[in-house]
């Protein structure tokens, strides 16, 4: 499949079948489908050509509205994280994510978004890139904290506390960077050395990203 049979309203109702509604339940549902792993057949299936285009630049143009830069988002923080799971390409369009994000932050796309959950994966990528300077990574999430908690007053009443419980994914990510200046559980597979206070959080299994220990997700 090329590039030119999607439309971004693809990628966006793809990973956000939610509706206008729905239950805290459903809601919860469908984010352990999208973020823990669920989706990640599918996505190969549907989107790897796709995902492959938008690497080589194809969908640059995607960008200049609010819902193909969304989609664009979704497809560099979290498509790749499937189709080139356990390789150092997983995490090689993090920059590009993230430099979509600020740009959209700035220029109102963000603000044009429809909902809070798709909002919540707009600000995603500030947690995810590393920034050769942590200093930079630490700035990013505190942009992503204040978002997520702007987020909580926004969410319709039955899923504020859904809301609350995602704020908390932010720190988390914060805290880490915080200590180790990057994410350690991606060593291995970027071929880096860890130091042995990494190994030991490493040992853990206990990330950001993960449902239990040990269990990854693809937004790792």
């Amino acid at each position: 499949m090329h590039t030119q049979d999607h439309i971004p309203e693809d990628i966006v109702a793809f990973w956000f079948p939610d509706g206008d509604a729905p239950t805290a339940d459903e809601h919860m549902r469908l984010w352990s489908w999208r973020m823990r792993g669920g989706a990640n057949d599918e996505v190969i299936r549907r989107f790897s050509d796709l995902t492959t285009g938008a690497a080589a630049g194809e969908l640059d143009h995607w960008a200049d509205t609010p819902m193909g830069r969304l989609a664009l988002i979704l497809i560099f923080d979290q498509f790749t994280r499937s189709v080139w799971a356990g390789t150092p390409r997983a995490y090689a369009y993090d920059e590009k994510a993230r430099d979509l994000c600020l740009e959209g932050l700035r220029n109102g796309h963000f603000d044009a978004l429809e909902n809070v959950w798709q909002k919540t994966a707009f600000k995603i990528p500030l947690e995810h890139c590393e920034c050769a300077d942590p200093a930079d990574h630490l700035a990013n999430l505190d942009i992503a904290i204040a978002i997520a908690d702007r987020l909580i007053d926004e969410a319709p009443p039955h899923l504020r506390q859904v809301s609350v419980m995602g704020a908390g994914q932010p720190r988390k990510h914060r805290a880490v960077i915080a200590r180790f200046g990057r994410h350690p559980h991606r060593n291995a597979v970027l071929g880096r050395d860890s130091t042995p206070e990494e190994l030991d959080y490493i040992a853990t299994g206990d990330f950001p990203h993960t449902t239990k220990p040990g269990v990854p997700s693809p937004d790792a």
